[in-house]
């Protein structure tokens, strides 16, 4: 019998994508984020796009939701031609986000949050037994039964505030789902639990836009990837016939070397010392030591007070008991002036709330810490001070139009590389730093690496807390690792492991 088709036999149609976005472009003012860029998403299929900070992700998926219209292009969802003028439209077509930062009002309750402007009524009247009801159903399903629907949502922590994001966007039955960088602030568990939620989203038929820096994620939860490069399309990829060095390769057009740059294991003579730290409810019984040249990781589950150690040592969280020393003398740390003065910095995790003044220019964020030291009788000499940030700009690769562009107009990662700026053109004799790399890409990860040990190097101490086991066992020459508010050990970061971390981590001996 023939192989060959009949000729009233017809091929097999092939599937309908559940979204097509073909030829969208985007432009601020000058600046072109977006240049004929295709993107396509079948049903079931759970989608990485990735690329680097600046690249044009963030905005793609915009453009998809409503948020920004492209300036040219076409978007078909299921087959059929539409125009997405707004997130409410977005939503009326079953596409949800989930934003990299978070979107939630503090000061309303978690259900209100979830079910804003689609309160469920009765008689005209909201009806808050069933939303409250309905606000647990949806919390449960991303494994947060435990968040009381009627809890001010500004009270709760950053990933328990992201959970409730998913949980939102899941309550809307939305067909197409975009996570833009939805593990971030997540804890091990939480995200083994989004994943088993994804899986089981997808096995409905669920299509997923999965938006992340993290590469052990894509290629343990995607099928396929997509990678975006100063806005272009360039190429897309099976997750199973593919390998990381091409993906990284694809993104930042270039070999970045070795993922986690070689360290210099010489370190100095003690230069931060803390003996019986605790703060008012949080951490207690706190005791290490940091040489100069040295870095300390920090591990533990979220919660378990690892960021609470850093604000307490910055003067933010108010110091209970304990000594904290800086060259063998004894500091007061009431308040981060005075943890400035006595030589410590801070990157923190939070950077739109804490790290950075969003209405100010990268120029004036990047010297505002030292920028007495740019004056001269109470002038600043303003071009010590461009010359100074213009070479920040360059070791970071921070990608910006120019040092006066307002920060809040830069992408996630690169206003993070804003914040780990501020403490450069100073470098103190003491850096903590909290989730230094959260939001950067992996090319600009390898820098952010190779700042912190240029920093060692110097004789800077470091303390770091990072949720990525990989990142902190790599870039560590010690691990505390914490545990509900207390330290279960100390381990050398060349003979630990994850599982040894873990086991300390959660309790156990």
């Amino acid at each position: 019998m023939s192989a060959e088709l009949s000729p009233n036999a017809t091929a097999p149609a092939a599937a309908v994508p559940q979204v097509a976005m073909r030829g969208i472009s985007k432009a601020f003012g000058p600046v072109k984020v977006l240049e004929a860029v295709d993107f396509s998403l079948a049903p079931g299929e759970i989608h990485a796009l990735m690329g680097e900070n600046g690249a044009g992700k963030s905005t793609l998926v915009k453009v998809l939701c409503g948020v920004y219209q492209a300036d040219a292009g076409a978007i078909a969802v299921e087959g059929q031609a539409v125009q997405i003028r707004s997130t409410a439209e977005a939503e009326a077509l079953g596409i949800a986000i989930i934003h990299q930062e978070l979107n939630l009002i503090p000061q309303l309750s978690v259900m209100e949050n979830l079910f804003l402007g689609r309160e469920p009524s009765r008689w005209g009247v909201i009806d808050t037994r069933r939303m409250r009801e309905q606000s647990r159903h949806w919390l449960a399903m991303v494994g947060a039964a435990h968040i009381d629907p009627e809890t001010e949502a500004g009270t709760l922590s950053i990933g328990q505030q992201q959970m409730v994001e998913i949980a939102k966007a899941l309550s809307l039955d939305a067909r197409v789902l975009v996570m833009d960088e939805p593990t971030a602030a997540l804890t091990e568990r939480e995200i083994e639990r989004l994943f088993q939620i994804m899986t089981e989203l997808k096995q409905r038929g669920v299509a997923i836009v999965y938006v992340s820096h993290r590469m052990e994620e894509i290629f343990q939860i995607c099928d396929k990837i997509s990678v975006l490069r100063d806005g272009r399309f360039v190429g897309e990829r099976v997750i199973r016939q593919t390998r990381f060095e091409e993906i990284v390769q694809m993104m930042v057009g270039r070999e970045i070397g070795d993922r986690f740059p070689a360290r210099s294991l010489a370190h100095g003579p003690v230069r931060l010392q803390v003996q019986g730290l605790a703060d008012t409810g949080h951490v207690s019984g706190i005791e290490f030591e940091v040489r100069a040249g040295e870095v300390l990781g920090i591990a533990g589950l979220m919660g378990a007070g690892r960021s609470e150690i850093l604000k307490t040592l910055f003067g933010v969280n108010r110091r209970a008991a304990g000594t904290v020393r800086i060259d063998g003398q004894a500091v007061a740390l009431a308040s981060p002036t005075q943890a400035i003065a006595a030589g410590i910095g801070f990157v923190t995790e939070d950077r739109k709330s804490e790290g950075l003044v969003l209405g100010l220019s990268v120029r004036e964020n990047a010297t505002l810490v030292h920028l007495s030291d740019y004056a001269r009788a109470g002038v600043v000499d303003a071009r010590a001070e461009r010359a100074a940030v213009q070479q920040l700009i360059a070791d970071l690769r921070i990608r910006t139009r120019d040092a006066e562009l307002e920060v809040k107009s830069l992408s996630g990662g690169n206003q993070q590389k804003v914040v780990f700026a501020k403490w450069l053109a100073q470098p103190p004799k003491v850096l903590l730093l909290d989730e230094p790399t959260r939001g950067v890409d992996v090319g600009g990860k390898a820098e952010i690496y190779t700042i912190i040990n240029r920093l060692a190097a110097a004789g800077t101490a470091i303390v770091m807390v990072s949720s990525e086991l990989p990142e902190v066992m790599a870039m560590s020459d010690r691990i505390l690792v914490m545990h509900q508010g207390r330290q279960a050990g100390i381990f050398d970061a060349r003979s630990a492991t994850q599982e040894l971390l873990m086991t300390a981590a959660t309790g156990g001996q």
